[in-house]
C-alpha cells in the first residue's frame, strides 16, 4: 500500500478538453497538449495520483494499461462537471476488510463522523469576525445539538445532521444571495460551485479509499443504495468545510462573477471558458489538505481493520487560516 512520502510526491493531472487540450503518453510520462499540439505539461507517470479529463475524449488501451502499471485512477467529467466514468486503481482482493465491512452493523462510527462534521461547522462559524445575533444564536444552537446527540437510531442521527446543516448554511452564507443548500439543482451560483467542489472532494476520497480495497458501496452512515458509493459519502463529510470556506472566500475576493455563468432553464452552468479557472482554485484548496486526507483514510483503515475503540478513529478538524 502507498506510504505517505510516496503519496506526497504525487499530483492530480487535469486535461481540459474544453480548451482543445489532449492527453498522450511518451515513455513513462503523460503529456498534455494544447490545440496547436504544443506540450503544456509533461509529468512522470510515477508521480500521478489521478488523471482527470474534463469534456469529450477517447480513452485508449494504452492509457488504461499505464493506469494499471503506475497505479493512478482516471476520472472522466462532462463539460458541466458531472462524473461520467471512473477507471480506478483498486487494492483488489482485500477480502478480510470486506468481510469486516459486511458484518459491521453498529452506529458508533456514524456518530463519530457526524460529530466531526458538526465540529467543523461550528469552527467555521466562530471564524466570522463581526457576528450577527443570528449567527451567535446559530453557534449556540448547533453546539447544543452536538452536546446532546445520541446513537439511538439512524433516523434520529440523520435528522439532527439535517437540522444542524440547515442552520449552519443559513448562517455561513448569510451575506451571499442564494436560496439555501439544494444539491444538484443548480438554482444559483453558490449551489453550482458547491456541487463542483464537493464532486472533486468526493472523487479524491474515492481514489484514496480504493488504495485499501474498501467496498465503496458499503457505508456506515449513508445506507446502502443502488449505485451509490455510500462509504465515500460517509468519509467525505468532515472535509466538506474545506469547500464551504473556499467558496465564501472566493466571493469575498471577487473570484465568483455573474458573467462566468450561463443560465439555462433556470439553472446556472459555468461557462466552458471559465472551467479551468474555477477548477484551478478549487483543486488547489483541496490539495492543500491532501496530507490530512491521506492520513485520515489510512487511520480509518487501520482502526476499522483492528476494531479499535471509537475514540481512536481519526478526526479532521479545520483550523483558522
Amino acid at each position: 500500500m502507498m506510504s505517505l512520502p510516496d503519496f506526497l510526491e504525487k499530483s492530480i493531472v487535469v486535461c481540459n478538453t474544453t480548451e482543445g487540450q489532449t492527453v498522450s503518453f511518451k515513455n513513462d510520462n503523460v503529456l498534455i497538449k494544447d490545440k496547436e499540439g504544443n506540450v503544456i505539461l509533461q509529468h512522470s507517470c510515477y508521480r500521478i495520483f489521478s488523471l482527470w479529463i474534463i469534456g469529450n475524449t477517447s480513452i485508449t488501451s494504452g492509457i488504461l494499461q499505464r493506469s494499471k502499471k503506475f497505479g493512478f485512477s482516471i476520472f472522466l467529467f462532462s463539460y458541466s462537471f458531472r462524473l461520467v466514468g471512473v477507471w480506478n486503481n483498486a487494492a483488489e482482493g482485500n477480502f478480510i476488510l470486506r468481510e469486516k465491512q459486511y458484518s459491521y452493523d453498529k452506529l458508533d462510527i456514524a456518530l463519530h463522523i457526524v460529530k466531526n462534521k458538526i465540529q467543523n461547522q461550528i469552527q467555521l462559524l466562530k471564524t466570522i469576525r463581526s457576528k450577527t445575533d443570528e449567527q451567535q444564536k446559530a453557534i449556540t444552537s448547533i453546539s447544543d445539538y452536538l452536546k446532546n446527540i445520541q446513537t439511538e437510531s439512524l433516523k434520529e442521527l440523520l435528522g439532527i445532521e439535517g437540522i444542524t446543516t440547515r442552520i449552519y448554511f443559513s448562517s455561513w452564507f448569510a451575506d451571499v444571495q442564494w436560496n439555501g443548500r439544494k444539491p444538484r439543482t443548480k438554482i444559483d451560483k453558490t449551489n453550482t460551485i458547491l456541487d463542483i467542489g464537493y464532486t472533486y472532494l468526493f472523487n479524491i476520497m474515492d481514489a484514496m479509499l480504493n488504495l485499501y480495497g474498501f467496498d465503496l458501496y458499503k457505508g456506515v452512515y449513508h445506507q446502502n443504495f443502488y449505485q451509490r458509493k455510500s462509504l465515500v459519502c460517509d468519509l467525505v463529510e468532515p472535509f466538506r468545510c474545506i469547500i464551504d470556506r473556499k467558496v465564501k472566500n472566493a466571493y469575498n475576493m471577487g473570484q465568483i462573477k455573474d458573467e462566468d455563468f450561463d443560465i439555462i432553464k433556470g439553472q446556472y452552468f459555468l461557462k466552458r471558458e471559465n472551467s479551468k479557472i474555477y477548477t484551478g482554485w478549487i483543486l488547489h484548496e483541496i490539495m492543500n489538505y491532501k496530507k490530512q486526507m491521506f492520513l485520515y483514510v489510512q487511520s480509518y483503515y487501520r482502526s476499522f481493520m483492528r476494531q479499535k475503540p471509537i475514540s481512536q478513529y481519526p478526526k479532521f478538524l479545520i483550523k483558522d487560516e
